[in-house]
């Protein structure tokens, strides 16, 4: 048996002069493709055109990237930014937070329920499935970057991310929030197909806070600090931001499960 892995892949699948094809890059691509598939799939079968599809995709994509952007910026290195405003728009350099882009998505989407004359907790049932797929495209990234993983551990699924000069083992924390969003997924798509979790509004997106959240809260105690401020702190700065949704996620399971969610 193993005792850890080594994981030592280039982020670059190849490159033609200065312009270089990441994994990163084509992993948050697909999350958007295989969400616009799945989304035009439930949008025929609600009576909705594709042509609403194509303005929710758009808000959607514009929603994510700013908000991850400025969530990150404003949360994690304001200091750096303040002092070079030029950086922000530098998106290919890194720096994208999921919890800015939380936001990002919750405001795009109360801008096009309007559009698709549903309410808002309806539009953000049906998108949670595709966040949550998304999700684990995204952590799948972040694996072949080499980023955003743990501290050490001792267990046999330790990876030793190589490529970063690591020498210990650490939790691949990456696969641990990836593995929980495609799961979640899973629940969703079949709950959408196969059960009436949908007939009770905000029961859906009720319960992808609170998994994915809670999932983030807890996992935060064995990752690595994404910022110097964060040293001393109690819960860090995902600790933090990730325990207003879970509230407002227990709301909502609460409201649906005993009102019907309407």
């Amino acid at each position: 048996m193993l005792n850890f892995i080594t994981w030592d892949v280039n982020p670059e699948i190849f490159s033609i002069g200065s312009i270089s094809i990441r994994y990163y890059g084509v992993l948050f691509a697909s999350s958007f493709i295989v969400g616009y598939l799945i989304m035009k799939k439930i949008f025929l079968k609600e009576g909705l055109t594709v042509e609403l599809l194509d303005k929710l995709s758009t808000y959607v994509f514009v929603g994510t990237v700013v908000g991850a952007r400025l969530g990150h910026v404003i949360f994690y290195e304001p200091g750096r930014y303040l002092d070079n405003p030029i950086e922000i728009l530098q998106i290919w350099k890194g720096g994208l937070a999921s919890h800015g882009a939380g936001i990002g998505i919750a405001i795009s989407l109360y801008l096009v329920s309007k559009k698709l004359n549903r309410s808002f907790l309806w539009t953000a049932d049906r998108v949670a499935m595709i966040v949550a797929i998304a999700g684990f495209f995204i952590r799948m990234g972040n694996l072949m970057n080499s980023e955003i993983y743990g501290v050490a551990t001792n267990l046999p699924w330790g990876f030793i991310f190589a490529y970063n000069h690591e020498i210990v083992p650490k939790h691949p924390t990456q696969l641990y929030e990836g593995g929980i969003a495609l799961l979640l997924f899973v629940f969703l798509y079949y709950g959408y197909y196969k059960t009436k979790m949908y007939s009770k509004q905000g029961l859906a997106f009720g319960i992808f806070l609170v998994t994915i959240f809670t999932d983030r809260f807890f996992i935060e105690f064995i990752k690595q600090i994404q910022s110097a401020f964060e040293k001393n702190m109690i819960l860090d700065m995902g600790q933090i931001l990730s325990i207003p949704a879970i509230l407002i996620g227990v709301f909502l399971i609460f409201r649906a499960t005993k009102r019907g969610g309407n």
